[in-house]
């Protein structure tokens, strides 16, 4: 928490020439603590009220998320009657001091620029070879050495890993958002609910999992990983930083099965062999063959992404329809099984 010198510039900044009266805690609950925020300004004396959000469950467990809470506050406590208004939303910064981020119409990201060539240009690639490459083998190997280096960090916490399988499920950018963007026509409402209502038994199955709970990208799909020979760089870590390794295995190797679905129609040649040997790798690298029993809820969201006709306007019906039986037998094996993934294509 900030000290009174910080609060006291901030004062002065957001309202000329002040002299802080009083600063104390007045309640705290399980969602957080309010604080006395008592003034004199050019204007007289002001009281205000600064409220503080427990950063532990409730979907709070990320800076992000209590920003998210206050700027909707912001926002919108003026545009209901008879509710106090909401003065402003300040942010604690790095070296103590206190500065305000609210007021603003939208927000924007100011990020460093990637060179290289996306892995999407790979997977195109594939459809017109027989069998991997040296250089498809190397980048393989880049990838899952990556991926058990940052998953050998470990955190101890049931919440957060149970919230990772919740938002899997139901976040809007997931596997139910993702299905409230699908165009009318595209699969019936109860088609989805059979996959819903599956995906909610999977996460019955995974909650006793929380000693998985690991460092993660978060989306380590193709279109974020810019190779530059064999070395990449990433994008857009934007999921919160910790979850199952399942999330960034699935993330990437259902673009071998879809990549095949579209050029075979089955899962073969050196998309059947990237994945083989991704999976191979990663396991002989980090000992973790439980992830198997958990890659089937991961597959199910993946799967939900690459059929979408916003995202993929180029898949056929047919092949759509292949996608989605991957996804509900995924969903009905306890343990996935790579070496046999096309069997998951059968009706």
């Amino acid at each position: 928490m900030f000290g009174k010198k910080a609060i006291e510039e901030y004062l002065h900044e957001r309202f000329g020439k002040s002299e802080l009266l009083e600063f104390k805690v007045i309640g705290a609950g399980t969602h957080g603590t309010g604080f006395s925020l008592r003034f004199r300004s050019q204007d007289g004396i002001r009281e205000y009220v600064l409220k503080h959000l427990e950063p532990h469950g409730l979907g709070h467990d990320y800076p992000s998320d209590r920003a998210g809470v206050f700027l909707l506050a912001e926002a919108e406590y003026k545009n209901l009657p008879n509710h106090i208004r909401a003065i402003d939303v300040i942010s604690l910064l790095p070296d103590g001091s206190v500065k305000s981020v609210g007021g603003g119409k939208e927000y924007y990201l100011v990020m460093e620029k990637a060179e290289g060539t996306g892995y999407f240009h790979d997977l195109e690639n594939f459809k017109e070879k027989s069998n991997l490459g040296k250089r498809d083998v190397q980048k393989i190997h880049a990838m899952t050495e990556y991926l058990a280096k940052i998953h050998s960090v470990k955190k101890k916490s049931k919440g957060l890993y149970w919230r990772k399988i919740r938002d899997t499920i139901g976040h809007g950018e997931c596997l139910m958002g993702v299905f409230d963007s699908y165009p009318t026509g595209t699969m019936g409402f109860p088609e989805m609910a059979e996959i819903e209502k599956k995906c909610i038994d999977w996460r019955a199955r995974l909650k006793p999992l929380h000693h998985r709970l690991s460092q993660i990208h978060g989306d380590f799909h193709p279109g974020n990983i810019w190779f530059k020979d064999n070395s990449f760089i990433l994008l857009d870590r934007s999921r919160g930083p910790w979850g199952d390794p399942a999330d960034d295995i699935t993330a990437l190797t259902v673009n071998y099965i879809f990549f095949s679905i579209k050029s075979h129609g089955d899962i073969s040649g050196p998309f059947f062999e990237g994945l083989k040997l991704f999976f191979d790798n990663y396991i002989n690298l980090t000992g973790d063959s439980e992830i198997l029993n958990v890659c089937g809820l991961f597959y199910a969201f993946r799967g939900v992404v690459v059929a979408n006709p916003l995202f993929y306007p180029e898949v056929s019906d047919k092949q759509r329809q292949l996608i989605f039986r991957f996804v509900n037998n995924v969903l009905n094996d306890i343990r996935f099984d790579y070496e046999r993934v096309n069997s998951y294509l059968e009706g």
